[in-house]
């Protein structure tokens, strides 16, 4: 089988390697079908729709919006919005097991959210308001309330889970996939924020654990506005993580796109952008041979780096698959430092 078909392998000149990064990009794009769902988009009015705003106890405004990303395609966000002047803004994508936005935002009506909250630091969301940004937290397609038909109602094992099954399947055989329509959706969203005079989009940053990091660093790989990202959980070999451990979601899964890259060409698409990975050291979805299938990507990712003189920020707590907080404020100095 060939591999790394479109991935770089030098000569490590800046000239060269943005020469790559543009037919790079030019070939996930393809592999995503974002130009199909570009085609296919139908009318692009937003229809922004503020169901409701709430201040909280700590200062905190959180407000429910409903936008459209695509004709009769709705997408549901929580923004919230320091209580002290803003720093920037975030995206913070939501994962798997997580009631989509809810556990990101760090809503803690719901018991089963809660423990999530807590086994995996789910509300990164929140703890970055709380640190001064504004943070949008949408729903991904088949998350929260963007579930679709079979899983949707407010029982445990349905309430907490997604559809991304259905809606992968439902993609492939229209010619698209749903990474690709998760990438269009941060797309329209920053199109979107781009419209409001009190969200400041000049240094967007996105963050997402475990599912939310996979639509982090596929979203700034093809998304120039991104200007810095925090990829927490998902980052490893694609063989080892995603065909070995081929029962992962469908969600993760493009066609061709593993002969095509492997993990750290798409992240070096994000070169020289500031970029923050977090592996933790025993998760089990880095494969059979751990941190060393992790360090194969990192790799290839310094090298892209390298070239511009520059660094990539790696957290390695210790422990299984789970967000780290403490070095948040750490990365966002590493950030400043690093803004191009």
């Amino acid at each position: 089988m060939n591999y790394r078909t479109y991935g770089f392998n030098g000569p490590y000149e800046r000239e060269v390697f943005e020469e790559w990064q543009e037919k790079a990009i030019d070939r996930l794009s393809y592999l995503l079908g974002l130009d199909i769902i570009k085609r296919d988009a139908g009318n692009l009015d937003f229809k922004e729709r503020i169901e409701s705003t709430v201040t909280l106890g700590n200062g905190i405004k959180r407000e429910h919006t409903y936008i459209d990303t695509e004709e009769d395609v709705t997408m549901p966000l929580f923004i919230l919005h320091p209580s002290t002047p803003s720093k920037g803004t975030f995206i913070a994508y939501a994962g798997h097991n997580g009631a989509g936005k809810e556990s990101v935002a760090g809503i803690r009506d719901n018991k089963s959210v809660v423990e999530k909250i807590e086994k995996y630091n789910y509300d990164y969301g929140l703890k970055l308001t709380e640190m001064g940004y504004t943070v949008i937290c949408p729903d991904p397609r088949g998350f929260g309330e963007r579930r679709e038909t079979t899983t949707q109602g407010d029982e445990d094992d349905k309430y907490l889970k997604s559809s991304c099954k259905e809606l992968a399947q439902s993609a492939l055989v229209l010619g698209f996939t749903l990474q690709g329509l998760y990438v269009w959706d941060t797309m329209r969203l920053i199109d979107y924020l781009e419209t409001r005079e009190d969200i400041d989009t000049s240094k967007l940053g996105v963050i997402g654990f475990s599912g939310g990091g996979m639509q982090a660093l596929y979203a700034t790989a093809l998304e120039k506005r991104i200007k810095k990202a925090i990829i927490s959980g998902y980052f490893y070999g694609f063989e080892e993580s995603l065909l070995e451990l081929n029962s992962n979601c469908q969600c993760n899964y493009v066609p061709s796109v593993f002969t095509s890259f492997d993990m750290g060409d798409i992240a070096s698409l994000i070169a020289p952008r500031p970029l923050a990975i977090q592996s933790c050291l025993s998760d089990h979805l880095e494969g059979r041979r751990g941190m060393e299938n992790v360090m194969e990507q990192m790799d290839i990712l310094s090298k892209s780096y390298e070239i511009y003189g520059k660094t990539i920020f790696h957290d390695t707590p210790p422990g299984d698959h789970a967000f780290h907080n403490d070095k948040l404020e750490e990365i966002m100095n590493f950030f400043e430092k690093e803004s191009v």
